[in-house]
């Protein structure tokens, strides 16, 4: 019975290898006064972008420098790079599309980061948990390397 009252989770894992960094730090107020929601950045070492858990993706940017994916009542925004909107999708490529079912790992995007550092543009990857029925929000592994699709970023309860 004491198991009713016990706290869901969900475990997102890393959507990139890089360094794992405050929301707070990332160098754009919409991220770091959390207006999107609470969440990490990762400063990446690859352009690869994989799913953070097994769910659905609810949208991509056309500009490919976004995409936001669903599971159990949450949606989770990966936004690659700040001021990439810019861009136009140049140096982004997609491996899915709307309304597809993911697993953990599923490659998701491929971002050139030299490109986009050639065209000014900073390549931390803010990922933000929006919507949720869930309220509270647990880091893991800030100031710490994380490798895609392994290691836990973050725990929703």
């Amino acid at each position: 019975m004491l198991g009713l009252f016990k706290k869901k989770g969900i475990e997102l894992v890393a959507p990139a290898t890089g360094k794992v960094i405050d929301i707070k730090e990332v160098n754009d107020g919409v991220f770091s006064e959390k207006m999107l929601g609470d969440g990490i950045a990762i400063i990446p070492e690859s352009g690869e972008i994989v799913s953070p858990f097994d769910g659905k993706v609810v949208s991509i940017f056309d500009t490919l420098h976004a995409i936001t994916l669903q599971k159990d009542g949450i949606n989770v925004l990966i936004h690659i790079g700040l001021d990439t909107v810019a861009l136009k999708g140049e140096g982004f490529r997609a491996f899915v599309k709307e309304g597809q079912d993911v697993s953990k790992g599923d490659k998701l995007i491929e971002a050139d980061l030299d490109f986009l550092a050639e065209k000014g543009c900073r390549t931390e990857i803010p990922v933000v948990i929006v919507e949720s029925e869930y309220n509270s929000l647990e880091s893991k592994k800030k100031g710490e390397s994380v490798e895609k699709g392994k290691d836990v970023v973050l725990l929703v309860k």
